[in-house]
Formats: structure tokens, C-alpha cells, sequence
């Protein structure tokens, strides 16, 4: 065998280490090339966010603008829903102008009602009963534990309601288990109630006559409540669970609410059990529902009570409570009208009514115990999507699907961090930086604008009648923020060291920063898993039924990202984000939630109208800040998948300056004053009401003028012309809330009331208690003057426990025996909240269980009674007011706000 010589094979042996080395010259070359480029175009970055925003417009206006075509009654046939003949209930209802309790106007409205069910009686199917009761209630007292009423004392007598109870003639059991329909006839005093709540109860009266067409087939029946009193602290509904003899037969209870005018009707409470929500997913024809809403409510956000509370927590059922929500700028105002009703929005909750109810009447199901039948952790999660379909799932089944996702999630990090080392672990901490700092900037630029407003512009809230405006006042301000969090983020994520190129290999320095430029890139996008698991852990603990939106933001970004970038990259250099992850990502979510989000972005807008419940208690850019707050956690929240493409876009430059130019240009349109913040469609909540002050030394009668809407009325009073002073000196304590801002004419305002509407407290009578019991007990004669509804503050402080007796002759009825509450809010008062029919009684004796031994009375300069009385009568003085107050103000009623004349007394504390 011949030999090489050996400088021949060492000549051989190093060509290949040269021609190696060459090649991976030529490698570097190519590389560099390849990844030298990572500019995306602007306009495909713009065409990305301009079909976001097109495909989120699109969702919302199909989830709740989509309503069906309003039927005629030959169209409906006899066993169907009709909106036109729903409508013109409508119309009979509101034609009687204002119906609060004792009106003359409810009077009518309830003969009209019961006219209709009387109709509805003669003309059922044969093998049908439908029984009709005109209820007039006793006296009672309704003392809820939870929500806006919390505290308080809800006293009632004299209110009269329609009950109508359709059933089966030939079912034996059908009239021991029936399903409750309930909305309320009554309206507060500044609105006809086209929308709260006349448009419920013409759907219940449709609904009343379709059923008795079709209930011979059912084996449960279906009472129909219209009540009155629900806006004066859910009394109706209480009444009659706790005095009608049907009431222990009910199983089941809807309620019929509206926080609007128009629009879907939406459930916004189902439970607590799950049995009502699922039967309405599978029988609904337009089925519309979150259960974010009901996360709201519940947490006491949305400050408002439906009946649904009292058929929940007194009577211990279950059900659902819907309401219609367009429109919430109008609610309680002047402009509830039935011209603001769209057009499909009766038929839609019409519709989805009948079929439920076919569906549960002919159930033999329906749950049987009236008790609360299940826990919280057996609950239902539900959601409509694109108002077509409905998902329900149980509360404990998502726990476990969400702690099944939160720990598979934990597995794959740790080992990330664990084959990636320290490098992955500092790129974690920084993703993490990079969602804190985006919602950081975002809420501070968005507050930012919000404490400027009041400062040009007449009123804290110029938006009001054109909320599109917010898009440039909060949205560009929150994307601004947003973008510069995580800049600043992305600048850390480039500088910091990389786990890559473990080959050791050599780079340019050019390819070098490319490299970092597109992790960095990739570590934002994952920066939004981050974020959604950290919300899915927290409301998986807590047991939020709005997690599932967290799931929803996590999985499938996760599952596109790990589809397309982790496991198709074909060697370890990271490459651009391919827009199809993005498109994958989002579609679902957007699908899902962009609807919901708007909805609340929108009503939470429309609800600043009645943001100051004390009016000028809060400051006015309050109610700016939290909907910029809002706005700004959204923006952050799902804007950061695609935000984290625009670091590498050649128009980030352009589209910061977009987004000063159009928060610019907002804010000068805002100080131009060229769109109105009120107009007379959207009004501002101003009330004007007489006021007789015979609390103090010298009686005092005047007129206050005070807004429920942030800002001042300086504008307002001025137009008036009635020399009206305004501060916040003005302060009128009004029992149930102190007006800490308000206008108060100089004028004395004697024309209008006399000597016998003014309300008398005294007492009657001394003595001590028997036995070991040594607390003082006063006896107190309350008159009202002939009012039937008044509100009466007892101080706790001095005060242990009291009785209320209903009139002033010996054997009438005696109420509220125990110890009293302090009413939530109200600095150791408790609230006695009366309201009544024209037969209610005007006189009743209270009596004061004193504390004992308590030292603090003697210093005491407060008075240990305070009462407030209503009468819904214009003065002449008022009446001035009322016509010369801009177009642009309605008068806004709630259950605590006096009528336009209310007289204030109290009785000091006596040693």
C-alpha cells in the first residue's frame, strides 16, 4: 500500500478547514441578509388595525344592534308575540305622563292594565283558566341585606298591584308550581316610563295574551305580576312575597327591568341556581347575555336594585332578571320616550320570553324547592355570541377547566426558564415590565385628559351627548400610553442578553441587533400571555364569572403562537411575527368579547349623566377619570398582541403623531364649544325642588336647584334669572343624601303649600323600661301632613332600638320591632323610607329605645330625628323655574331624591 507523503496529507488536511471557514463567512453573509430587513410596511400595519377595528365595530353592532322585524298580530297568529300590538300598550301607558305611587296618572295606568287582562281572560283557550286579582297590599316593612337599600328600612302600605294567573284547567299540580313574570307599572316622578319600565310591561301583556292561547299544554302556570312601588325600594315585589297567597307557589322568577330605552334585552342576573339560564339557552330564539354585567351589579359598580334582589334574597328563588340598556343617558329623564324605542326591541325580548316560558310550562323539572338550591361553586358561567348563540357552562366545571390551563401554563414556563436559563428568566421579568409599564402610561395619559377637561370646557363631562368623542379624548391618549410602555420595555428586551446562538458563532453586529430586535419583539407578544394568566389566576381564585375572558385572551393567542412561530421555525434565529398569528389570535377574542366591551364602555357613559349621587359630594373630574381609567385598561389590556408588531413597523413614528394630532384636535374641539356637552335628547339630570326648612330656629322656604351631573350650574342659574345663589355653602341636608353643591334663590317662597302640609314631630310621651331594662323609650307623634311618602333619619348614636306604628289609634298595626342598622353611608343614621297609596295613613308613633350608659348624647348637637316629606305639586315659584330652565336639563327621579316640594323638620335631643 503506498503512502502520502506527509506534507501532502497536512496540505490536504487543512483545505477543508479553510474551505469551512470560508462557508461560514458565507453563512454569516446570508444570515446577515436574511434578517437584516425586519422593518414591516406601515400600511400593512395600518390595514392590520383598520380591520381590527372594522371586525370589533362589526361584532358589537350584530351582537346588539341586530334586532328582528316587529310582527303584526296576523302575522304572530294567536300563539305568538306581537310588537306592534305591544307597542300600543306602549303608548296607552305613557299617555298618562308621570305615574309615580299615589298619582292620580298610576291610578289610570293600573285601570288600564287591568283592562287588558281582562281582555286576555275572555278571550283564552277553552282549556284554560286565567285568574285575574286586583291586590291591594297591607302594610309592611322590607329590609334588605345586600345592595343599594343595604341599611335601610323600606316601609310601604296602601300599594296596589294586577295579578294574573294563567294555567292548564286540567293539570291537577299546575297551580302549586308557577313561574313568576314580574315587571312594575309605576314610574318615578320626572318621566313618562316609555322605556322603565311601560315597554316590560307591554311585552308582559302580549305575553299574558299569548300564553292563554297555548297554556292548555303546560303542567306548571305562569302569574303575570304588574306591581307598583318598585321605584321606591323594590316594594311591590316584597309585598306580594310576603302577603299573596300565590306567592308560595311560584318555583321560578323573571324580572323585566329597563336601564334605558330600547335595544336587546339582555340578562344581567341568572341564579342562583343554573337550571333557569340553561332551559333559556336551549328554548331563546335571539338569546343576549353576559355575565360580566352580572359581576358588576352584583359588586355594587352599577348602583342600582331590580325586584329580582327581593325574589333572590327574600323568597329564596331562582331565576333571571333582564333589562334593555340603549339609551342609558335617558333613564329617570324626561327623554324615556317611546320614540327612542328601536324597532325590534319588543319583539326580541317578546320572542325570547315565549319560548322559555313554553319551554319551562310544559317542564316537569321545574325545580320543586324554593330554597336557594345550589351553592356558588355550582353556579353558571354564560354569554351570548353575536346574539345567535348562548354558552353556559357550571362554575365548578370552569374551575377545574381554568386550574387545568393555569397549572399546564405554569409547566411550560418553568421549563422555558429552565432550558433557556438566565437569559429566558430576566426575558420573563421583562415581559412582565413590559404589560405593567403599558398600563401604567395608558391610565396615565388617559387621566391626564381627564383632569384637563373641566378646565376648558363648560362641564367636566363634554362627551356626554357625543360619545364617539371619547374615542379621541381616552382612546388615542390610552394607545399613546400603551405604545410608549412598551417601548420602553422593548428597549430594555433588546439591550438585555440573549440564550441564543449557543453555537458561539460569530456575528455582525448588524445581524446581532436584528436578532435582539426580533426576540424582543417575540417577548412582547408572550408578554400577553403573562398578563391573561395573571388575570385568570386571580379571578379563578375569587370565582369571577367574567374569567372566561382571560381564558379566552390566553389560549388562543397561545395556541397561534405555538402553532406557527414556536414549532414551524425551522432554525433557532427568531424571525418577524407572521401576521396570521396575529389574525388567529384575535379572532376568537374579538368574536367573544368586543361587543361586551364596547356595551360597557358605552354605558358607563351614558350612566355619568346620574354619576353624583350627592350631588357635589364628588369632584368633578371624577367621573372623567374612572372612564378613562376604564377606556385605558381595555386598550391595554387587548391591544397587547397587536401593539407588540409595531416596534419593527416603519410607521410608529406616524402613528404616534396620528395619535397627538387627533387627542389635539379633540381637546380643541372640547374648548371651542362647537358640540354641546347636553343637548335635549341627552340631558343633563337637574333638579328642581321647592324646599320649607322648619328644622331650624326660624322657618326658611326657598327654592334649590342641584344636579345630579358633574359640574357646576352657574351657566344654568344665570339663564334662570331667579337670583339664585351657587356654592358650596348651600348645603341642604335632604335626610336621605346633603346636596354639597347646589343653587338656592334669595327669594322667600311662601306661595304654593300652607300650615297643614307642614310635617310635626313630638313627643308624646316619657318612660322607663321595665325590669333590668333601664333604657329611656320616647314616644314620638309623627304627622306628615297629608304626604305618603317621606324619609325619616333616627340617629343610632343615641338610638338602640325602635317600633313604628302604622297610625295613631290604639290596636293599629305596630312594624319594625329591632334593633336598627346604620344605613349604609349615612354617618349613624338609620333610614326609615315610607311610600304609600292615596289611602296610606299620615300619622304614626314612633318609639325610641335609648341607649344606656352612653355618654357621647350629652355632647351631642345634633337632633335625634330628622324627616323629610314629598309632595309632587309645582308651585308657582317652581313652575317660573321649570320654564325658563334650558332645554338641554331634565328633572331625574330616584327613590331618595324629594318631589318638586318637600318639607324638612326634625326633633332635637333631649336630656
Amino acid at each position: 500500500m503506498r503512502k502520502r507523503h506527509p506534507k501532502a496529507a497536512s496540505d490536504s488536511s487543512s483545505e477543508p478547514s479553510s474551505s469551512t471557514h470560508q462557508t461560514d463567512n458565507n453563512n454569516d453573509v446570508l444570515l446577515d441578509k436574511k434578517v437584516v430587513d425586519v422593518r414591516r410596511s406601515g400600511k400593512t400595519w395600518f390595514s392590520v388595525l383598520i380591520l381590527i377595528i372594522y371586525s370589533s365595530w362589526a361584532v358589537y353592532n350584530h351582537q346588539h344592534g341586530n334586532l328582528p322585524r316587529p310582527l303584526t298580530a296576523k302575522q304572530a297568529g294567536k300563539r305568538g308575540f306581537s310588537e306592534i300590538q305591544a307597542m300600543k300598550h306602549v303608548a296607552a301607558l305613557t299617555q298618562f305622563g308621570p305615574h309615580p305611587v299615589s298619582s292620580d296618572a298610576l291610578v289610570h295606568a293600573l285601570e288600564y292594565v287591568l283592562g287588558e287582562v281582562e281582555k286576555v281572560k275572555e278571550t283564552a283557550h277553552f282549556d284554560v283558566d286565567v285568574n285575574v286579582d286586583f291586590f291591594e297590599s297591607k302594610s309592611g316593612v322590607n329590609r334588605l341585606v345586600g345592595g343599594l337599600f343595604k341599611g335601610k328600612s323600606l316601609v310601604y302600605s296602601d300599594i296596589s298591584h294586577i295579578v294574573v294567573r294563567i294555567m292548564p284547567k286540567y293539570e291537577s299540580e299546575a297551580g302549586e308550581n308557577a313561574i313568576l313574570v314580574s315587571s312594575h307599572i309605576d314610574t318615578v316622578f320626572s318621566t313618562g316610563g316609555a322605556g322603565d319600565c311601560s315597554s316590560c310591561v307591554a311585552v308582559m301583556l302580549e305575553l299574558a295574551r299569548s300564553v292563554s292561547q297555548s297554556a292548555h299544554g303546560f303542567k306548571n302556570s305562569v302569574i303575570f305580576l304588574f306591581n307598583t312601588g318598585e321605584e321606591e325600594g323594590l316594594n311591590g315585589a316584597h309585598s306580594f312575597i310576603t302577603q299573596h297567597p300565590w306567592s308560595s307557589t311560584v318555583r321560578l322568577a323573571v324580572d323585566l327591568e329597563a336601564m334605558g330605552a330600547g335595544g336587546k334585552s339582555a340578562i344581567f342576573q341568572a341564579g342562583p341556581s343554573p337550571w333557569a339560564i340553561e332551559n333559556f339557552a336551549l328554548a331563546a330564539k335571539y338569546p343576549s347575555g353576559q355575565i360580566m354585567g352580572q359581576d358588576l351589579f352584583t359588586s355594587g359598580v352599577i348602583k342600582s336594585a331590580t325586584d329580582f334582589q327581593v325574589y333572590k334574597e327574600v323568597a329564596g328563588l331562582s331565576g333571571l332578571d333582564f333589562a334593555f340598556a340603549d339609551n342609558t343617558a335617558v333613564y329617570h329623564t324626561k327623554n324615556d320616550k317611546i320614540e327612542l324605542i328601536k324597532p325590534g326591541s319588543l319583539q326580541h325580548l317578546g320572542e325570547n320570553m315565549l319560548a322559555f316560558l313554553i319551554r319551562v310550562g310544559s317542564s316537569s323539572d321545574l325545580p320543586k324547592d324554593k330554597t336557594l338550591q345550589t351553592s356558588s361553586s355550582d353556579a353558571a358561567i354564560y354569554f351570548d355570541i353575536l346574539g345567535k348563540y348562548m354558552v353556559v357552562y357550571r362554575q365548578n366545571f370552569a374551575t377545574m377547566m381554568y386550574v387545568s390551563v393555569i397549572m399546564q401554563s405554569m409547566l411550560i414556563w418553568v421549563m422555558s426558564c429552565l432550558m433557556g436559563g438566565y437569559p429566558a428568566l430576566v426575558s420573563v421579568m421583562l415581559s412582565c415590565l413590559s404589560f405593567i409599564l403599558a398600563w401604567i402610561f395608558s391610565v396615565a395619559f388617559s387621566v391626564a385628559v381627564a383632569f384637563i377637561l373641566p378646565w376648558i370646557s363648560s362641564s367636566p363631562v363634554p362627551y356626554a351627548s357625543y360619545p364617539l368623542m371619547t374615542i379621541g379624548l381616552f382612546v388615542s391618549p390610552a394607545v399613546l400610553g400603551s405604545i410608549s410602555g412598551q417601548h420602553l420595555a422593548f428597549s430594555f428586551l433588546r439591550k438585555k442578553p440573549s440564550n441564543r446562538n449557543s453555537n458561539n458563532m460569530e456575528l455582525s453586529p448588524r445581524l446581532r441587533d436584528n436578532l435582539a430586535k426580533l426576540e424582543a419583539e417575540r417577548w412582547l407578544f408572550k408578554a400577553g400571555f403573562i398578563q391573561w394568566f395573571v388575570l385568570l389566576v386571580f379571578g379563578t381564585y375569587y370565582k369571577l364569572g367574567s374569567t372566561y375572558l382571560a381564558l379566552v385572551w390566553l389560549v388562543p393567542p397561545a395556541f397561534s403562537y405555538g402553532l406557527l412561530e414556536a414549532t414551524l421555525t425551522p432554525i433557532r434565529f427568531p424571525k418577524p411575527l407572521k401576521l396570521a398569528t396575529l389574525a388567529i389570535s384575535l379572532a376568537v377574542p374579538i368574536l367573544v368579547s368586543a361587543g361586551g366591551f364596547i356595551r360597557l364602555a358605552g354605558t358607563l357613559i351614558g350612566m355619568l349623566i346620574r354619576f353624583d349621587r350627592n350631588p357635589g359630594g364628588t369632584p368633578e373630574w371624577l367621573g372623567n377619570v374612572v372612564v378613562a381609567v376604564v377606556i385605558a385598561t381595555f386598550v391595554s389590556l387587548t391591544m397587547v398582541y397587536l401593539l407588540a408588531y409595531i416596534h419593527l413597523s416603519g410607521s410608529k413614528r406616524s402613528i404616534v403623531t396620528a395619535l397627538c394630532i387627533i387627542t389635539a384636535l379633540s381637546l380643541a374641539l372640547v374648548a371651542s364649544g362647537f358640540l354641546p356637552a347636553f343637548t335635549e335628547d341627552t340631558a343633563r339630570a337637574v333638579n328642581v325642588v321647592h324646599v320649607v326648612d322648619t328644622s331650624g330656629e326660624e322657618q326658611a322656604s326657598f327654592i334649590s336647584l342641584f344636579s345630579n351631573t358633574p359640574g357646576n350650574l352657574n351657566v344654568e342659574a344665570e339663564q334662570i334669572k331667579e337670583g339664585f345663589r351657587c356654592g358650596r355653602d348651600n348645603k341642604v341636608d335632604f335626610v336621605s343624601f346633603e346636596t354639597k353643591y347646589s343653587c338656592v334663590s334669595k327669594k322667600d317662597a311662601e306661595v304654593g303649600w300652607d300650615k297643614s302640609d307642614v310635617p310635626v314631630l313630638r313627643v308624646v310621651n316619657e318612660e322607663k323600661g321595665r325590669g333590668d331594662d333601664e333604657r329611656r323609650i320616647i314616644a314620638v307623634s309623627m304627622e306628615t301632613g297629608g304626604s305618603s311618602r317621606w324619609i325619616l333619619g333616627i340617629d343610632m348614636e343615641v338610638v338602640e332600638d325602635f317600633t313604628l306604628q302604622v297610625g295613631e289609634e290604639e290596636g293599629d298595626e305596630e312594624l319594625m320591632i329591632g334593633r336598627g342598622e346604620k344605613s349604609s353611608g349615612q354617618e349613624g343614621w338609620h333610614q326609615i323610607q315610607f311610600s304609600g297609596g292615596k289611602k296610606a295613613p299620615t300619622k304614626f308613633v314612633l318609639k325610641l329605645y335609648e341607649k344606656k350608659g352612653d355618654e357621647r348624647k350629652k355632647k351631642m348637637q345634633r337632633p335625634v330625628l330628622k324627616l323629610r316629606t314629598d309632595f309632587d305639586r309645582i308651585t308657582p315659584q317652581v313652575q317660573r323655574v321649570l320654564e325658563r330652565l334650558p332645554t338641554y336639563c331634565s328633572q331625574f327621579g330616584k327613590s331618595t331624591s324629594p318631589f318638586t316640594l318637600a318639607f324638612l323638620a326634625s326633633l332635637p335631643y333631649t336630656k
